[in-house]
């Protein structure tokens, strides 16, 4: 391709130029193209020039062309004009046509085509600015246009909503004075829509809200909430009261001051009243129409949140004795009707004192004691509480006598809980019918303590066992007649991770209440039968036994003669070195297959023994036919064995105790003597429990007493140190 076209025309120097004026107008301002779509379209207008500069017959319109189309394609920037003039007069001719350098007329061309191009430009940038004034005009017209027909339809809106909404909608100033109401405002409250617009607010309102009415309302015309919503009454014309929900809004200036309210308000009496129903109903016992427990813990929570620090409450928690026997023997409609009996007189006793009644179910009842100065006050409600149950009832052709039971506590209200309130009640109310029923209690912090301590070793209990926290300790049982030990009994330890090694009268009771006694039984005498069969084999001479205590459920049980024998049978013990102890109470009480498992056990060569013999009862005709081995006599009586003088005492005084304590010994002596002298003819064989001293021994000794056991022999030891007393035995014989 050449280097130039036309009459001097040099294409390479026109896409120069071109290029030049594209970076110009890139630098100068925004351009709406790519690089490449403005060079090309640059690069016509320079062309466009140079032709015209090139014409015959010269004119500057192309110019004025090349102005306009800068305009439209959006490169308008004043910084761009100013250099697509000044590069017109400087580049062109020297760029794109050589050979057009100082011609005659040629400077006056490029001149020409420089307006031309300025006013072209100009011309086009003014049509765009009146172009966008007139849309810009026509826009604001049709806005206006929108906006009040908005308004009108807006207007219209209200205006329908207003005359046929079915609650009603009220404006008032900000003084209260009523504007304009509509139909369903003036109908709910029986006056004419006139009447209304001649009333202010505040004679509408209900005397017992009124006044936090008109903090509210002030609240709202002041700016400080811009809506605001409340149920509320109303007096109607007539005088009625209907109750309606109100939702209030603040409409401002355009300046923010408070203008006027609007309300909209409906009636809801039927669901108020249906909901007043409902909530009594959810509060109240439906039998006895007292408090129930749920409004009862409501009134307990607020009197706890509002109490100073001087207010003292208390609680008096009453429960009906033997309530469950009247329901069994008499039918639980004479039930119910008795406890509509004693709610009413409940509540007519207390009423009176301003104290809350209230059945938290079943038969139990509580009382609210708030206010009160000392725990004699709970207690002045609790007495008159009983006397009005206790006395008779009534109902039909019955005559019921009734009592009933009550836990008090009272404390400062600062002091407590709801929950630690009727904890207490409740633990207060168990102690009492445990006393005896017909009576109240008063908590004790003490007893309680001692109470939860009990109640976390029962729950302890199970896991104890699984974790192998049991041991069994060993006391020795020794013979009255030549002092070698001939027997030991086994005795288990709790060795409690936190309370050290507790001993059986901790746990055993809990034990037998809960059953676990069964479990705990059978693993003991694992224990003391694997021991025995140790020291059976280490020391076979010694023909050691092993005397293990059965509770009455475990002799109750099924399965204890099976249990029994596997012990023997997985440990190797001979049978005739085991010997079970069984209470005297449950051994007499013992009838049908118990009594069939003890001759079970008697045949598998086990001995049985009678623990505490003397204090139960001593059924001697039934002992005779029992498979029994051994009695063993109650510590009670060999305590009572204190040998000593009279004529020793220093004083009248102290040989008159002197006196009556050797009386007290000789009854307990010759008591001892007979229960020997009774074993004897029985052909058993006698221990004596509880040996302290070694009078005490000697005087056993010379009753004929066959062993004997205590402090005197031995405390209860591991059984290793029962192993090294063996030891040191068998080494001391000849």
């Amino acid at each position: 391709m050449p280097a130039t076209g036309g009459e001097g025309f040099s294409r390479a120097g026109a896409q120069s130029y071109a290029a030049a004026w594209a970076r110009a107008a890139r630098r100068l301002g925004f351009v709406p193209l790519s690089a490449a779509e403005a060079e090309r379209l640059l690069l016509d207008h320079t062309e466009q020039l140079a032709g015209a500069l090139l014409a015959e017959a010269f004119t500057a319109r192309p110019a004025e062309s090349v102005g306009r189309a800068l305009v439209e394609a959006h490169l308008a920037e004043p910084g761009l004009l100013d250099w697509s003039v000044a590069a017109l007069g400087d580049r062109l001719v020297a760029q794109v046509l050589p050979d057009r350098a100082g011609r005659p007329g040629t400077a006056q061309r490029v001149a020409a085509l420089q307006g031309g191009l300025a006013a072209g430009f100009a011309r086009a940038l003014r049509d765009r600015t009146f172009t966008q004034q007139e849309r810009i005009a026509r826009s604001a017209w049709q806005a206006r246009d929108l906006v009040e027909q908005a308004l009108r339809d807006s207007e219209a809106r209200f205006r329908a909503v207003f005359v046929g909404a079915a609650i009603g909608i009220g404006i008032a100033g900000v003084d209260g004075q009523i504007i304009e109401v509509n139909q369903a405002f003036a109908d709910m409250l029986g006056y004419s829509v006139g009447e209304l617009r001649r009333t202010n607010v505040a004679s509408l309102f209900h005397p017992d809200d009124a006044a936090g009415m008109w903090e509210l309302y002030q609240a709202l015309i002041e700016g400080k909430h811009d809506a605001a919503r409340v149920e509320k009454r109303y007096y109607r014309k007539d005088g009625s009261i209907v109750w309606t929900d109100l939702a209030v809004s603040l409409i401002r200036h355009d300046d923010g001051r408070p203008r006027f309210t609007v309300a909209m308000i409906e009636d809801i009496t039927e669901r108020y009243e249906l909901q007043q129903r409902l909530r009594f109903q959810a509060l109240h016992d439906p039998l006895t129409g007292l408090p129930n427990r749920t409004l009862f813990f409501e009134t307990l929570g607020q009197v706890l949140a509002d109490a100073g620090p001087d207010h003292r409450i208390g609680v008096c928690f009453l429960d009906l004795d033997g309530f469950k026997a009247v329901n069994d023997s008499l039918g639980h409609d004479l039930g119910d009707r008795l406890l509509v009996v004693i709610a009413r007189r409940l509540a007519e006793c207390v009423s009176g004192h301003g104290h809350l009644v209230a059945r938290m179910g079943g038969d139990e009842f509580v009382i609210l004691v708030d206010g009160g100065e000392d725990i004699d006050d709970a207690v002045g409600v609790a007495e008159m509480a009983l006397a009005a149950v206790s006395a008779p009832v009534h109902i039909g052709d019955q005559q019921l006598a009734v009592s009933a039971s009550i836990g008090i506590v009272e404390c400062p209200a600062g002091e407590t809980s709801a929950s630690e309130l009727m904890k207490a009640a409740d633990t207060t109310l168990y102690w009492a019918k445990a006393e005896g029923r017909g009576r109240w209690a008063v908590y004790d912090p003490e007893r309680s303590a001692r109470d939860i301590a009990r109640s976390a070793l029962v729950a302890g209990l199970p896991a104890a066992l699984d974790r192998g926290e049991f041991v069994v300790h060993y006391q020795p049982i020794v013979s009255l007649l030549d002092s070698s030990m001939v027997a030991v009994e086994a005795l288990v330890r709790w060795q409690h991770p936190e309370l050290g090694l507790v001993g059986p009268d901790q746990f055993i009771g809990l034990a037998e209440e809960t059953g676990l006694i069964v479990r705990l039984g059978e693993w003991v005498l694992g224990q003391a039968c694997r021991d025995a069969e140790a020291w059976r084999r280490a020391f076979p001479e010694a023909k050691l036994v092993v005397s293990v205590n059965l509770a009455a459920r475990q002799a109750n049980d099924p399965a204890i003669v099976e249990t029994v024998a596997g012990a023997l049978g997985r440990t190797g013990l001979p049978a005739a070195l085991l010997q079970l102890e069984l209470t005297e109470s449950a051994v007499m009480g013992t009838a049908g297959e118990p009594l069939r498992a003890l001759h079970q056990l008697a045949d598998l060569g086990v001995r049985l023994a009678i623990d505490d013999f003397g204090t139960g009862y001593s059924n001697l005709a039934y002992l005779r036919r029992m498979p029994i081995h051994c009695l063993k006599l109650a510590g009670p009586f060999v305590e009572g064995i204190r040998p000593g003088d009279a004529g020793l005492a220093t004083d009248a005084a102290a040989a008159a105790a002197s006196v009556s304590a050797a009386s007290t010994d000789h009854r307990d002596e010759r008591i001892v003597d007979a229960l020997v002298r009774l074993a004897h003819a029985l052909e058993l064989w006698v221990t004596a429990e509880a040996v302290e001293t070694e009078a005490q021994a000697e005087r056993l000794r010379s009753l004929r007493c066959d062993t004997g056991q205590g402090r005197w022999f031995g405390p209860p030891v591991p059984a290793a140190e029962i192993t090294a007393r063996l030891r040191d035995d068998a080494e001391g014989a000849p």
